[in-house]
């Protein structure tokens, strides 16, 4: 529940309705009372149909009526406790599911890792998407595999990325104490650690972007993670399909 998340998959719901014309194709978008308003002014000129779940109330450091991060007070120390209150919603959720005619399948944000749950429970696969391109992913992974910054003490020196060389990073490019060890008990690391489980046993992702605009790194996805790649992008253009 993030605008920068919320507006591509609105997106890739025009996108998906756009086949409605040749197929029987339906769309269901979950989203919650304070959030509902911008889906469906989204969402206004096609058929998509909206469900609200509630949001948990009474979330321990998360202010009243906070339903979105760009509600936040302090994302940086808000967003854990934001996220985990997600959690909630998942009775409710699964509720609605099942009073669907038929589940296809669901595509919900990478940082919900609690959906995988609700569709392996109901049967269906889960893709996951975070309405991004394959790069970022892809140059993440090689940074910390390789550990690229992790002993550099400059917040601005560049390093080129091993598997794309022409490509250089400084540790101000990234969030501030990505590279800082964590204890395991550390609740950042372990919901980073949940959503990452899950997205690994997820049906596949989506990438907001197609093979000809980063054949480089989608091949280089396909190599190295066993999650299926999609490239459907750019969803951007989703509305003038």
């Amino acid at each position: 529940m993030s605008k920068g998340h919320m507006i591509p998959m609105l997106q890739l719901a025009r996108l998906l309705l756009s086949h409605s014309f040749t197929k029987d194709i339906s769309v269901t978008v979950f989203t919650t009372p304070l959030n509902r308003p911008f889906v469906a002014d989204s969402l206004s000129d096609t058929k998509a149909t909206i469900i609200t779940i509630p949001f948990p109330k009474n979330v321990p450091e998360i202010p009243p009526g906070v339903e979105c991060t760009d509600k936040l007070p302090a994302i940086s120390s808000l967003y854990v406790p934001f996220t985990r209150a997600t959690k909630s919603m998942q009775p409710d959720f699964e509720r609605e599911l099942t009073s669907l005619p038929r589940v296809s399948f669901m595509v919900s944000d990478g940082f919900l890792w609690w959906t995988l749950e609700s569709a392996l429970k109901l049967g269906f696969p889960r893709l996951v998407f975070l309405g991004m391109n394959c790069m970022s992913p892809s140059v993440l992974d090689s940074v910390f595999k390789n550990k690229l910054l992790s002993n550099v003490k400059s917040e601005t020196e560049a390093v080129a990325v091993p598997e794309f060389p022409w490509i250089k990073v400084r540790k101000c490019d990234f969030v501030e104490d990505m590279f800082d060890t964590k204890p395991t008990t550390d609740p950042g690391f372990k919901l980073i650690l949940d959503q990452c489980a899950s997205m690994s046993q997820s049906h596949g992702i989506i990438f907001n972007t197609f093979d000809d605009l980063e054949p480089v790194f989608i091949d280089f996805y396909k190599r190295t993670r066993e999650l299926k790649p999609w490239a459907l992008g750019p969803l951007c253009l989703g509305k003038n399909s």
